[in-house]
Protein backbone atom coordinates (compact mmCIF):
# COMPACT_ATOMS: atom_id res chain seq x y z
CA UNK A 1 0.00 0.00 0.00
CA UNK A 2 2.80 2.41 0.87
CA UNK A 3 4.40 1.83 -2.53
CA UNK A 4 1.15 2.63 -4.33
CA UNK A 5 0.71 5.84 -2.32
CA UNK A 6 4.25 6.94 -3.10
CA UNK A 7 3.84 6.16 -6.80
CA UNK A 8 0.54 8.06 -6.91
CA UNK A 9 2.02 11.22 -5.39
CA UNK A 10 5.15 10.95 -7.53
CA UNK A 11 2.99 10.55 -10.63
CA UNK A 12 0.77 13.46 -9.61
CA UNK A 13 3.84 15.62 -9.03
CA UNK A 14 5.23 14.72 -12.43
CA UNK A 15 1.81 15.28 -13.99
CA UNK A 16 1.64 18.71 -12.35
CA UNK A 17 4.99 19.57 -13.90
CA UNK A 18 3.76 18.40 -17.30
CA UNK A 19 0.65 20.55 -16.91
CA UNK A 20 2.63 23.69 -16.12
CA UNK A 21 4.43 23.25 -19.43
CA UNK A 22 1.42 21.99 -21.40
CA UNK A 23 -0.98 24.70 -20.18
CA UNK A 24 1.03 27.38 -21.97
CA UNK A 25 1.24 25.27 -25.13
CA UNK A 26 -2.49 24.60 -25.03
CA UNK A 27 -3.34 28.23 -24.35
CA UNK A 28 -1.15 29.58 -27.15
CA UNK A 29 -2.29 27.02 -29.70
CA UNK A 30 -5.95 27.14 -28.73
CA UNK A 31 -6.20 30.91 -28.87
CA UNK A 32 -3.59 31.85 -31.45
CA UNK A 33 -3.08 28.71 -33.54
CA UNK A 34 0.66 28.86 -32.88
CA UNK A 35 2.71 25.69 -32.36
CA UNK A 36 5.54 27.04 -30.22
CA UNK A 37 8.44 24.58 -30.33
CA UNK A 38 10.53 27.04 -28.29
CA UNK A 39 8.25 26.57 -25.28
CA UNK A 40 10.67 24.14 -23.64
CA UNK A 41 13.37 26.79 -23.87
CA UNK A 42 11.21 29.08 -21.71
CA UNK A 43 11.13 26.35 -19.07
CA UNK A 44 14.91 26.10 -19.17
CA UNK A 45 15.22 29.88 -18.84
CA UNK A 46 12.95 29.83 -15.78
CA UNK A 47 14.86 26.91 -14.26
CA UNK A 48 18.26 28.54 -14.70
CA UNK A 49 16.95 31.93 -13.56
CA UNK A 50 15.70 30.36 -10.33
CA UNK A 51 18.88 28.33 -9.87
CA UNK A 52 21.02 31.44 -10.41
CA UNK A 53 19.00 33.52 -7.94
CA UNK A 54 18.74 30.76 -5.32
CA UNK A 55 22.51 30.22 -5.50
CA UNK A 56 23.00 33.63 -3.89
CA UNK A 57 23.60 35.83 -6.94
CA UNK A 58 20.42 37.86 -6.43
CA UNK A 59 20.31 40.04 -3.29
CA UNK A 60 17.64 38.78 -0.91
CA UNK A 61 17.20 35.47 -2.71
CA UNK A 62 18.50 32.17 -1.44
CA UNK A 63 17.78 28.53 -0.83
CA UNK A 64 15.59 28.93 2.22
CA UNK A 65 12.17 30.32 3.09
CA UNK A 66 11.29 33.71 1.64
CA UNK A 67 14.62 33.79 -0.22
CA UNK A 68 13.65 30.76 -2.28
CA UNK A 69 10.20 32.22 -2.98
CA UNK A 70 11.93 35.34 -4.30
CA UNK A 71 14.18 33.15 -6.48
CA UNK A 72 11.10 31.42 -7.94
CA UNK A 73 9.49 34.80 -8.65
CA UNK A 74 12.69 35.97 -10.33
CA UNK A 75 12.98 32.84 -12.48
CA UNK A 76 9.32 33.06 -13.50
CA UNK A 77 9.71 36.75 -14.35
CA UNK A 78 12.78 36.07 -16.50
CA UNK A 79 10.88 33.36 -18.39
CA UNK A 80 7.91 35.68 -18.87
CA UNK A 81 10.12 38.41 -20.32
CA UNK A 82 11.74 35.85 -22.62
CA UNK A 83 8.27 34.78 -23.82
CA UNK A 84 7.29 38.37 -24.59
CA UNK A 85 10.52 38.95 -26.52
CA UNK A 86 9.94 35.71 -28.42
CA UNK A 87 6.45 36.80 -29.44
CA UNK A 88 7.51 40.31 -30.45
CA UNK A 89 10.70 39.41 -32.31
CA UNK A 90 9.97 35.98 -33.80
CA UNK A 91 6.28 35.05 -33.71
CA UNK A 92 4.51 38.34 -34.51
CA UNK A 93 6.18 38.89 -37.92
CA UNK A 94 5.26 35.31 -38.89
CA UNK A 95 1.59 35.04 -37.85
CA UNK A 96 0.52 34.61 -41.47
CA UNK A 97 3.41 32.29 -42.34
CA UNK A 98 2.98 29.11 -40.25
CA UNK A 99 5.78 27.11 -41.90
CA UNK A 100 8.40 29.76 -41.23
CA UNK A 101 6.90 30.17 -37.76
CA UNK A 102 7.52 26.52 -36.91
CA UNK A 103 11.07 26.61 -38.27
CA UNK A 104 11.83 29.77 -36.32
CA UNK A 105 10.57 28.38 -33.00
CA UNK A 106 12.44 25.11 -33.56
CA UNK A 107 15.60 27.15 -34.12
CA UNK A 108 15.07 29.12 -30.91
CA UNK A 109 14.33 25.88 -29.06
CA UNK A 110 17.72 24.53 -30.13
CA UNK A 111 19.65 27.77 -29.67
CA UNK A 112 18.64 28.50 -26.07
CA UNK A 113 19.90 25.18 -24.59
CA UNK A 114 23.12 25.64 -26.55
CA UNK A 115 23.49 29.15 -25.10
CA UNK A 116 22.87 27.86 -21.56
CA UNK A 117 25.47 25.14 -22.12
CA UNK A 118 27.98 27.71 -23.35
CA UNK A 119 27.47 29.90 -20.26
CA UNK A 120 27.11 27.34 -17.46
CA UNK A 121 28.27 24.10 -19.06
CA UNK A 122 26.40 21.03 -20.26
CA UNK A 123 26.53 19.18 -16.93
CA UNK A 124 23.57 19.19 -14.57
CA UNK A 125 23.77 21.68 -11.68
CA UNK A 126 22.51 20.75 -8.19
CA UNK A 127 19.35 22.72 -7.42
CA UNK A 128 19.55 24.67 -4.13
CA UNK A 129 16.04 24.02 -2.85
CA UNK A 130 14.90 24.98 0.66
CA UNK A 131 15.49 22.48 3.44
CA UNK A 132 11.84 22.76 4.49
CA UNK A 133 10.80 21.19 1.18
CA UNK A 134 13.50 18.52 1.24
CA UNK A 135 11.63 16.52 3.88
CA UNK A 136 8.74 14.07 3.70
CA UNK A 137 5.40 13.49 5.38
CA UNK A 138 3.85 10.18 6.35
CA UNK A 139 0.70 8.90 4.66
CA UNK A 140 -0.60 5.32 4.89
CA UNK A 141 2.88 4.05 5.65
CA UNK A 142 4.56 5.95 2.81
CA UNK A 143 7.05 8.81 3.16
CA UNK A 144 5.96 11.28 0.49
CA UNK A 145 8.32 14.14 -0.49
CA UNK A 146 6.89 17.55 0.36
CA UNK A 147 7.94 19.03 -2.97
CA UNK A 148 5.31 16.89 -4.70
CA UNK A 149 2.61 18.85 -2.87
CA UNK A 150 4.20 22.14 -3.97
CA UNK A 151 4.05 21.10 -7.63
CA UNK A 152 0.46 19.87 -7.34
CA UNK A 153 -0.61 23.07 -5.59
CA UNK A 154 1.09 25.24 -8.20
CA UNK A 155 -0.61 23.37 -11.05
CA UNK A 156 -4.04 23.75 -9.44
CA UNK A 157 -3.48 27.49 -8.93
CA UNK A 158 -2.31 27.96 -12.54
CA UNK A 159 -5.34 26.09 -13.89
CA UNK A 160 -7.73 28.18 -11.78
CA UNK A 161 -5.97 31.43 -12.73
CA UNK A 162 -6.03 30.70 -16.47
CA UNK A 163 -9.69 29.70 -16.42
CA UNK A 164 -10.50 32.87 -14.50
CA UNK A 165 -8.49 34.97 -16.97
CA UNK A 166 -10.25 33.52 -20.01
CA UNK A 167 -13.78 33.57 -18.66
CA UNK A 168 -14.00 36.48 -16.25
CA UNK A 169 -11.58 39.22 -17.31
CA UNK A 170 -11.84 41.83 -20.02
CA UNK A 171 -8.49 40.85 -21.53
CA UNK A 172 -9.56 37.22 -21.70
CA UNK A 173 -12.77 38.14 -23.51
CA UNK A 174 -10.81 40.36 -25.91
CA UNK A 175 -8.47 37.49 -26.72
CA UNK A 176 -11.31 35.03 -27.32
CA UNK A 177 -13.15 37.57 -29.48
CA UNK A 178 -9.99 38.38 -31.42
CA UNK A 179 -9.54 34.72 -32.27
CA UNK A 180 -13.11 34.47 -33.58
CA UNK A 181 -13.08 37.71 -35.61
CA UNK A 182 -9.87 39.70 -35.43
CA UNK A 183 -10.98 42.28 -38.01
CA UNK A 184 -14.14 43.13 -36.10
CA UNK A 185 -12.36 43.51 -32.77
CA UNK A 186 -9.71 45.70 -34.38
CA UNK A 187 -12.44 47.85 -35.95
CA UNK A 188 -13.78 48.50 -32.44
CA UNK A 189 -10.48 50.16 -31.57
CA UNK A 190 -9.04 47.26 -29.58
CA UNK A 191 -5.39 46.33 -30.16
CA UNK A 192 -5.57 42.55 -30.49
CA UNK A 193 -1.79 42.34 -30.83
CA UNK A 194 -1.33 43.45 -27.21
CA UNK A 195 -3.82 40.82 -26.07
CA UNK A 196 -1.94 38.12 -27.99
CA UNK A 197 1.33 39.25 -26.41
CA UNK A 198 -0.35 38.90 -23.02
CA UNK A 199 -1.32 35.32 -23.88
CA UNK A 200 2.29 34.54 -24.74
CA UNK A 201 3.41 36.12 -21.47
CA UNK A 202 0.98 33.95 -19.49
CA UNK A 203 2.08 30.80 -21.32
CA UNK A 204 5.73 31.66 -20.79
CA UNK A 205 5.12 32.38 -17.10
CA UNK A 206 3.51 28.96 -16.62
CA UNK A 207 6.42 27.22 -18.37
CA UNK A 208 9.00 29.22 -16.42
CA UNK A 209 7.22 28.38 -13.16
CA UNK A 210 7.39 24.74 -14.20
CA UNK A 211 11.14 25.11 -14.68
CA UNK A 212 11.53 26.91 -11.35
CA UNK A 213 9.70 24.15 -9.46
CA UNK A 214 10.98 21.34 -11.65
CA UNK A 215 14.35 21.75 -9.96
CA UNK A 216 12.68 20.63 -6.73
CA UNK A 217 11.37 17.49 -8.41
CA UNK A 218 14.57 16.46 -10.18
CA UNK A 219 17.04 17.95 -7.71
CA UNK A 220 19.07 19.55 -10.50
CA UNK A 221 18.85 21.68 -13.64
CA UNK A 222 20.46 21.09 -17.02
CA UNK A 223 20.20 22.78 -20.45
CA UNK A 224 18.22 19.97 -22.05
CA UNK A 225 15.61 19.69 -19.32
CA UNK A 226 13.08 21.86 -21.12
CA UNK A 227 13.45 19.98 -24.38
CA UNK A 228 12.82 16.58 -22.79
CA UNK A 229 9.77 17.83 -20.87
CA UNK A 230 8.42 19.53 -24.00
CA UNK A 231 8.00 16.14 -25.68
CA UNK A 232 5.66 14.91 -22.94
CA UNK A 233 3.93 18.29 -22.84
CA UNK A 234 2.98 17.84 -26.49
CA UNK A 235 1.69 14.36 -25.68
CA UNK A 236 -0.44 15.91 -22.93
CA UNK A 237 -1.80 18.63 -25.24
CA UNK A 238 -2.74 16.14 -27.97
CA UNK A 239 -4.22 13.68 -25.47
CA UNK A 240 -6.26 16.33 -23.70
CA UNK A 241 -7.47 17.94 -26.91
CA UNK A 242 -5.74 20.79 -28.72
CA UNK A 243 -6.61 24.04 -26.99
CA UNK A 244 -8.33 22.60 -23.91
CA UNK A 245 -6.93 23.52 -20.48
CA UNK A 246 -9.24 21.08 -18.69
CA UNK A 247 -8.25 18.31 -21.08
CA UNK A 248 -4.57 19.14 -20.56
CA UNK A 249 -5.04 18.87 -16.78
CA UNK A 250 -6.74 15.48 -17.05
CA UNK A 251 -4.17 14.21 -19.54
CA UNK A 252 -1.30 15.41 -17.34
CA UNK A 253 -2.58 13.32 -14.44
CA UNK A 254 -3.04 10.27 -16.68
CA UNK A 255 0.40 10.56 -18.30
CA UNK A 256 2.20 11.11 -14.99
CA UNK A 257 0.53 8.16 -13.29
CA UNK A 258 0.93 5.78 -16.24
CA UNK A 259 4.59 6.70 -16.59
CA UNK A 260 5.41 6.17 -12.92
CA UNK A 261 3.50 2.90 -12.48
CA UNK A 262 4.83 1.46 -15.74
CA UNK A 263 8.42 2.35 -14.83
CA UNK A 264 8.08 0.74 -11.40
CA UNK A 265 6.20 -2.45 -12.25
CA UNK A 266 8.00 -3.10 -15.56
CA UNK A 267 11.47 -2.42 -16.86
CA UNK A 268 12.72 1.10 -16.24
CA UNK A 269 12.14 3.23 -19.31
CA UNK A 270 9.02 1.43 -20.48
CA UNK A 271 6.93 4.19 -18.89
CA UNK A 272 7.70 6.41 -21.88
CA UNK A 273 6.53 3.67 -24.25
CA UNK A 274 3.38 3.18 -22.17
CA UNK A 275 2.57 6.88 -22.54
CA UNK A 276 2.90 6.66 -26.34
CA UNK A 277 0.67 3.55 -26.38
CA UNK A 278 -1.89 5.39 -24.24
CA UNK A 279 -1.88 8.30 -26.69
CA UNK A 280 -2.27 6.03 -29.71
CA UNK A 281 -5.14 4.09 -28.10
CA UNK A 282 -6.96 7.29 -27.14
CA UNK A 283 -6.62 8.82 -30.60
CA UNK A 284 -8.06 5.66 -32.16
CA UNK A 285 -11.14 6.04 -29.97
CA UNK A 286 -11.30 9.85 -29.75
CA UNK A 287 -9.23 11.44 -32.56
CA UNK A 288 -9.80 14.92 -31.13
CA UNK A 289 -8.56 14.00 -27.66
CA UNK A 290 -10.45 14.13 -24.39
CA UNK A 291 -12.12 17.45 -25.19
CA UNK A 292 -11.96 20.24 -27.72
CA UNK A 293 -13.45 23.16 -25.79
CA UNK A 294 -11.05 25.78 -24.46
CA UNK A 295 -11.97 25.77 -20.78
Amino acid sequence: MSTVVLLVFTGLGLGALYFLVASGLSLIFGLMDVLNFAHGALLSVGAYGTWWAASGHLPGAGSGGAGFALAVVFGTAVGTVAAVLLELAVIRPLYTRPREQILATVGVGLAVPALLSAIWGADARPFPGPKALAGTFGLLGAEVPLNRLVLIGAAVLVLAALRLFLGRTRHGLVVRSGVEDRAMVTALGIDVRKAFTLVFALGGAAAALGGALGGLYFGSVDPGQGTSLLIFAFVVVVTGGMGSLTGAALASVAVGLVQQFANYYTTAGLGDLAVVVLLAALLLVRPRGLTRRLA
